[in-house]
């Protein structure tokens, strides 16, 4: 049991890295709403975070694998609308 103002769990080197933490969020966020900006923005993010070294590294890679599956669903889903899309024919 922690008394109030006394020392935290986490060691005081681990930092969360912004950007990391941004383009996690941005790579989630595009997987439902505008993947043709949110996607990208992760991508740049991510790469950004991991260029940076200093910590989240697994949140960088997965921002940035995130932006990745936006940009490809998008381009699927463009494509599939362009080809004329599909239907659903329920009844008799």
């Amino acid at each position: 049991m922690s008394v109030y103002g006394g020392r935290s769990a986490a060691s005081p080197g681990a930092r969360t890295n912004g950007l990391a933490v941004a383009g996690l969020v941005c790579g989630i966020l595009g997987l439902f709403f505008l993947s043709f900006v949110l996607g990208p923005l992760a991508i740049i993010f991510g790469a950004i975070a991991l260029r940076q070294k200093t910590g989240s590294l697994g949140m960088a890679k997965a921002g940035l694998i995130l932006g990745i599956v936006d940009v490809v669903l998008f381009i699927v889903l463009l494509a599939v609308v362009a080809s004329g899309g599909f239907s659903w024919y329920v009844g008799g």
